[in-house]
């Protein structure tokens, strides 16, 4: 899939953890951590917001494994291939995971 980023969005594959599980062994459905942050790698990176006239570069790079705010609405998901993207504003984005 080729998407090009504007302004600050990120374009991000979400990493799918394994089935949730507490430590008493009852596995937590989905639905259950809604808002909780979630992990992605970067796919590609917008050219930055624009500031008292001067573009901002972003601080992800395509690769980066990062934690994001997931977004709420659908009209930022994509399905492709079996795979989950989401284009989020870099400012939802929480951490780079080294």
């Amino acid at each position: 899939m080729n998407v090009k980023p504007l302004s600050s969005r990120v374009f991000v594959e979400l990493i799918v953890d394994e089935q949730k599980t507490t430590k008493s062994g009852i596995v937590l459905p989905d639905t259950v951590d809604k808002k909780e942050q979630t992990k992605g790698v970067v796919i590609a990176v917008g050219p930055g917001k624009f500031q008292n006239g001067t573009r901002i570069a972003s601080d992800v790079k395509p690769g980066d494994k990062i934690l994001f705010s997931k977004p709420w609405g659908d009209d930022k998901k994509i399905e492709e291939g079996g795979k989950i993207y989401f284009l989020v504003d870099e400012d939802d984005i929480l951490a780079i995971i080294e």
